[in-house]
């Protein structure tokens, strides 16, 4: 089968914004090539391609306006950032696709170098491609660091710090006797800038991007629909008892639905351009360095810090852009094994977290100045995930998924279901297999085999099925 579909979406010679009642396309317009199904509605793409997570949905180009908004904001997600474009003194990422490469997961350097150190090994920094949060074991923050460690710096100035790991690997087996391995990591932070801080009052969680498939949907959610899931989920002969997580933003009491554990209302568009990029906004005016040497060092490099560096209109444009992604289809539904697989996933009782359908609210989403997004309205969408917070566990290999890291309501062993649409088009966009929030994973069998706490029912009869069971699940996810 070509594995770069094309397909045609049939727009209603009467269609007029101002004269539907729903204010959009009808999946009835679209026509399915053979061998796919709906991921998300109207905004479901018949690509298999590198560019799978980085097309936009047909629905952006009904709109002239909107069409020129998301060719902005995809500019302004892909531009690299320098000194006049506002990147540092200190920086996680030089620009949103440098660690979101596709709008995927670029590949993160955690296994090249031992985090912060490039393909040179020890002494040869190079771009991580992650995130490392590091507190107190108290949950403090440390007065000269902030949330997150900075291991990226302009020219002239020097880093926060440089994230080390080093993997520790345990062959297990399954009961047909087929062997497997699990690898952790261990965590360490050398170069410093300021203080060094002493190994036990740390705690360090790393966090590998997050694939960008399905925002536009997610955010158009129905709450309630969330809600409802977290009031029914509680499966006790599975263990399974999932909770929404709440957090403040802009003053107000929301819902969360994005990130590893759900601890962000919206997409977080200003807070990624200020503390990943060190890029100033309207929401975030100050510099991420505030108050440390960097500023100094920055200043005496070129840096001025007289003016914002990004518009709240042209963060809009990102958020449209990341909203107006189309979702990949799922493909070869009607392959004997994919459906195995499904008959799989459903008995191993993936499908009480891996929610399979949900519902988008009838007048569809809102981007940070208040445009709202009715395309997204009343869709059917299939994201594979409750959004829901759940307890993964502790004590895999002496030590679990638990990451001491509260997000809102969420403890260190609690992560947000993760969405599996698209998923297995990882590989194809962006050349790796990690999973998991740091990675840890480096496929879907080890991925399931880390669930532990809410997982272990789940992870346990997988690891019962027969060989060609097992494949044909690992399958079934590579169909998504």
């Amino acid at each position: 089968m070509n594995h770069t579909v094309k397909y045609l979406a049939l727009f209603s010679l009467a269609f007029s914004l101002a004269a539907c009642d729903d204010d959009g396309l009808d999946v009835r317009d679209m026509e399915i090539p053979q061998g796919y199904a709906l991921s998300a509605g109207i905004s479901t793409i018949f690509l298999n391609s590198s560019v799978a997570y980085d097309t936009q949905a047909d629905w952006i180009d009904a709109d002239p306006d909107y069409a020129m908004r998301f060719r902005d904001g995809d500019g302004l997600y892909d531009d690299t950032r320098t000194i006049s474009g506002g990147l540092g003194p200190v920086y996680a990422g030089y620009s949103c696709g440098s660690c979101h490469r596709n709008a995927g997961r670029t590949k993160p350097e955690l296994w090249n170098g031992g985090g912060s150190f490039g393909e040179g090994g020890s002494g040869s920094y190079g771009f991580s491609s992650m995130l490392v949060y590091i507190s107190r074991k108290n949950g403090a923050f440390f007065q000269n660091y902030g949330r997150v460690l900075h291991d990226q710096a302009i020219y002239g100035v020097k880093p926060e710090g440089k994230l080390n790991v080093k993997w520790h690997y345990e062959k297990g087996a399954f009961p047909d006797g087929e062997y497997y391995e699990l690898c952790y990591p261990e965590y360490s932070i050398s170069e410093w800038y300021a203080d060094s801080i002493a190994p036990e009052d740390l705690f360090c969680t790393v966090r590998i991007p997050l694939r960008h498939v399905g925002m536009g949907p997610m955010m158009a959610i129905d709450r309630h629909e969330i809600e409802q899931l977290a009031a029914k989920s509680n499966y006790p002969e599975y263990g399974i008892s999932g909770r929404a997580n709440y957090i403040t933003e802009k003053g107000k009491l929301q819902l969360g639905l994005s990130g590893n554990k759900a601890q962000h209302a919206d997409l977080t568009v200003e807070l990624g351009f200020s503390s990943d990029l060190g890029v100033t906004n309207s929401r975030y005016p100050e510099e991420i360095c505030e108050g440390q040497l960097q500023m100094q060092d920055g200043s005496m490099m070129g840096l001025t810090y007289d003016q914002l560096d990004i518009s709240a209109e042209e963060m809009e444009d990102v958020d449209l852009y990341m909203q107006g992604l189309g979702v990949p289809a799922r493909r070869d539904v009607d392959d004997p094994t994919v459906k195995h697989g499904e008959e799989m996933f459903y008995q191993a009782k993936c499908h009480l977290c891996h929610t399979v359908t949900l519902h988008t609210q009838p007048r569809g989403s809102t981007l940070l100045l208040g445009t709202q997004l009715t395309w997204l309205g009343s869709q059917t969408i299939h994201p594979y995930s409750d959004f829901l917070l759940h307890d993964m566990g502790s004590e895999i290999m002496g030590v679990g998924l638990n990451d001491n890291y509260v997000s809102g309501l969420a403890r260190g062993n609690e992560w947000r279901t993760t969405p599996l649409w698209g998923i297995g088009l990882q590989e194809k966009v962006n050349g790796h297999t990690y999973f998991l929030h740091d990675g840890r994973a480096r496929n879907f069998t080890e991925a399931i085999l880390w669930h532990g706490g809410e997982g272990e029912a789940s992870k346990n009869l997988f690891k019962q099925m027969k060989k060609e069971d097992r494949a044909a699940l690992i399958r079934f996810l590579q169909s998504l």
